[in-house]
């Protein structure tokens, strides 16, 4: 779907992105992790065809983004951090609109709106006036025009930012369902939210590719173990002496024990949960939470930028 080979861009002398390569495969989704100014948003306007490349050579579906026609815009869809909307049109108007000047028919537009309003989790707001809805609302209406043509490309720029909690869960399944016909890039600086949306990850720092892979990849090359939180029924003694004595647990600690059941933070060498989760139960020692800890992501984060930055 896209091939990117050497992508560098300059604002006058000042590098935002420099010999940048990598693959994304239909119907992946993507994310660009990276601190504030690391070159996410750049990249993205560049696949986007809103910049043109000052190296490199960028295609997608075989094209070269910067001499294909106008046309071609109208397989990508793009949602920038601030969405552009129009704020004194109802959702639907605006809706048809940006249909429009993609190409879309009245009888096109007629079938597609329903599906984007189910989508973008909109229902209800055909007749409402965009400069009145909440913020999370007009996220929804920049993903919504975003995905209205039925683009096979949709990048979405900070799509979470400003959101509040029950907003980022929404947003997630929002970005997790546009896989089913589109190939999904997505940018954020918030490490959580790229682990739980993306199938995998592109690390950029300062302007650079520094890693990219899966989550489990990108733990493996920081030389970060697996971090889980548990938490387990049964006595403290029984709970310590399992992990002292299974192979997997490099260390542990016991973060709270109350009413039997102890929370224990755990580190394994080898990202094979399922082994550990099994040998509790058949140890006798319930099993009722277990997951990543929080901040696993930032972790290997810092450990892949830190190792970047020592070396230049």
């Amino acid at each position: 779907m896209i091939e990117v080979q050497g992508l560098s861009h300059y604002y006058g002398d000042r590098r935002a992105v420099e010999n940048v390569s990598f693959s994304i495969a239909d119907n992946e989704v993507v994310g660009f992790l990276g601190l504030n100014g690391a070159g996410k948003s750049t990249t993205l306007k560049v696949l986007a065809g809103i910049l043109n490349p000052t190296k490199g050579d960028v295609r997608i579906d075989g094209v070269d983004v910067t001499s294909a026609p106008m046309s071609f815009r109208a397989r990508i869809g793009y949602l920038p951090e601030e969405p552009p909307l129009y704020r004194e049109m109802s959702v639907e108007d605006f809706l048809r609109f940006v249909g429009g000047i993609n190409g879309m028919s009245s009888a096109e537009l007629d079938a597609r709106l329903p599906i984007v309003m189910a989508r973008a989790n909109l229902q209800g707001t055909e007749r409402r006036v965009i400069g009145e809805l909440s913020h999370g609302f007009k996220k929804r209406v920049g993903i919504a025009q975003a995905i209205i043509h039925k683009p096979q490309l949709v990048i979405l720029d900070e799509p979470i930012s400003g959101l509040d909690p029950v907003q980022i869960v929404e947003m997630r399944q929002v970005v997790r369902d546009l896989r089913q016909e589109s190939t999904v890039l997505v940018s954020s600086h918030i490490l959580p939210e790229i682990s739980q949306t993306c199938d995998r990850i592109l690390v950029l720092h300062q302007g650079r590719l520094v890693a990219r892979g899966t989550e489990a990849e990108l733990r493996e090359k920081s030389g970060k173990g697996t971090n889980i939180v548990a938490e387990l029924r049964g006595s403290l003694e029984k709970v310590k002496g399992f992990l002292a004595a299974h192979p997997t647990v490099v260390s542990h600690q016991i973060a709270k024990s109350e009413d039997g059941v102890h929370t224990v933070r755990a580190v394994l060498k080898e990202d094979r949960r399922e082994d550990l989760v099994k040998g509790l139960v058949q140890a006798d020692i319930g099993v009722r939470r277990f997951e990543d800890a929080l901040d696993e992501l930032e972790e290997i984060f810092l450990g892949l930028t830190k190792e970047k930055e020592g070396a230049a």
